[in-house]
């Protein structure tokens, strides 16, 4: 019990702060300079992707009130909105699937084939004309979303010097808020100004998911999974591409890693319910609860967006040194302990300083997110790993808003713009209060998560089951006879270390 107590409380030492460095300078500039050109084109090419997959995703969201119309709903949303749930339902299917080719058959060619696929449909939303059809298109864009993340986190991180991850994760997490802003400034510049036609936004996120998969096209195989897929040659042979092997693989990930997938998607959840918690209702209650105009809404929420990729950028590099839990949990206090400067100020300034700070620390948690879930992932799936266990944790919170709305609606308060005879109703539903609560919970939920779970230092692990499990099973071979490809592999990963 002591010396769990024990693990609780103590921060890294010295000689493990070391470790991490591996040698490395402090400074974030130099440790961006460690990067090779083809380092740094694998982690723009993942950053892309990954902004790509997030315009694609955020114009229905723009696009709501347009297709309501269009499709003949008059005001009601839901319908709409249901396509939305509907995209994050299917991201899991994606997640395994993608993740499955990718850890066979390289970062390559699944990868090319994944933004190919997003673009067509992403066309093909453009081009529906009646709600089935958009549903039926959304759907499959669903599952080719779910694909993206985890390939981008292990093309962007696997290549690079360990030291340099930590930083570099929090970068790579910030081009989901990129991929909103860039499909925003059309929508601004361009939708508005031309009779509000909808199917301009998913043109665009075609085409921009069509110049990534040709960027991806030019560069070449991650020298990583060729390293991993030679040894992998040299202990057992070629295996055929059959049904077989995938389903032997997935039963291989549940059986050898089902703890820290389980481990893994609690701790996902939690962190969207907290972004959620801090951001789906945020602007209804500004302008409901707090009086504020639509306009000074957007800029709080823009104040927010930009506190929390400052927050990401800093608590990935931060992580690499404190180690990931530990930055995890101050994160998540410091979260809980914001939330009365978030919620309690009456003025635009107080409210949109909140905004920032709140997100710098919730937002700062998803930083460390891909470097922690690469740390976590078998040697054998680096892309189904933390495809599989992100996109779970997000498709878990996808009923987020609903519960902040629904209790919400029975806790109503004062309308702070109601006047005798006039249009607003005497009271409104008190979101505030439920996002607050809620916020809090989700906060402390993520704490217990990391303070029970075991420490992933940035170090990389190699575990003798990730290449000796599957041998076994699909070849009858006794996985004894793979303990010289261990022992290559673990040299391979020392010189790479000297080398950086």
């Amino acid at each position: 019990m002591h010396r769990f107590l024990q693990r609780l409380i103590t921060v890294p030492t010295k000689e493990e702060r070391a470790r991490a460095r591996a040698g490395a300078p402090l400074n974030p500039f130099k440790l961006a300079a460690m990067l090779s050109p083809l380092q740094a084109a694998f982690w723009a090419v993942g950053f892309l992707s990954w902004a790509s997959d997030a315009a694609d995703f955020f114009a229905v969201s723009l696009n709501v009130a347009r297709l309501t119309t269009f499709f003949g709903f008059g005001k009601d949303n839901h319908k709409v909105t249901a396509a939305i749930t509907l995209t994050v339902l299917l991201r899991p299917i994606g997640g395994l699937l993608f993740g499955l080719l990718s850890d066979r058959y390289g970062r390559k060619w699944p990868m090319v084939a994944n933004l190919v696929l997003i673009s067509a449909f992403s066309l093909a939303t453009a081009r529906v004309k009646t709600f089935h059809q958009f549903l039926a298109v959304r759907a499959l864009f669903g599952i080719g979303m779910g694909g993206i993340w985890g390939q981008s986190c292990t093309l962007a991180l696997e290549n690079m010097a360990t030291p340099a991850t930590g930083l570099f994760s929090g970068l790579l997490q910030q081009g989901y808020p990129f991929g909103y802003i860039l499909v925003a400034i059309v929508n601004l510049a361009w939708v508005n100004h031309t009779h509000d036609d909808w199917s301009i936004l998913f043109y665009f996120g075609a085409i921009l998911s069509a110049i990534v998969a040709v960027l991806r096209l030019l560069l070449p195989e991650s020298p990583h999974f060729v390293e991993i897929k030679k040894q992998r040659r040299a202990a057992r042979g070629s295996q055929p591409a059959s049904i077989k092997v995938f389903v032997e693989e997935i039963k291989w990930l549940i059986k050898n890693a089902g703890g820290r997938l389980v481990y893994g998607i609690m701790l996902v959840a939690g962190l969207s319910f907290l972004a959620h918690a801090s951001q789906d209702v945020y602007p209804l209650i500004l302008q409901k609860s707090k009086g504020l105009t639509a306009h000074q809404s957007s800029v709080s929420v823009i104040v927010g967006m930009t506190g929390g990729i400052v927050g990401g950028l800093t608590a990935g590099y931060v992580s690499q040194y404190c180690g990931r839990r530990l930055t995890i949990a101050a994160y998540s206090i410091a979260s809980a302990l914001l939330v009365p400067a978030w919620m309690l100020p009456t003025t635009f300034s107080g409210l949109a300083a909140g905004a920032f700070f709140l997100q710098f620390f919730v937002q700062g948690m998803g930083g460390v997110l891909p470097a922690l879930l690469q740390d976590m992932a078998p040697r054998r799936y680096k892309a189904t790993f933390p495809g599989v266990v992100h996109q779970t944790g997000v498709m878990i919170s996808a009923c987020s808003a609903q519960i902040e709305t629904t209790i919400g609606d029975h806790l109503q308060i004062h309308n702070p713009k109601f006047i005798a005879g006039g249009k607003e109703p005497e009271t409104i539903p008190d979101y505030a209060k439920v996002s607050a609560i809620f916020l809090a919970i989700m906060a402390s939920y993520v704490l217990l998560v990391v303070i029970f779970g075991p420490e992933y230092d940035g170090r990389p692990k190699l575990d003798e089951s990730d290449l000796a499990g599957t041998a076994g099973v699909m070849e009858g071979k006794n996985v004894s006879e793979e303990t010289a490809t261990i022992a290559q592999l673990k040299q391979t990963d020392s010189a790479t270390e000297r080398s950086a």
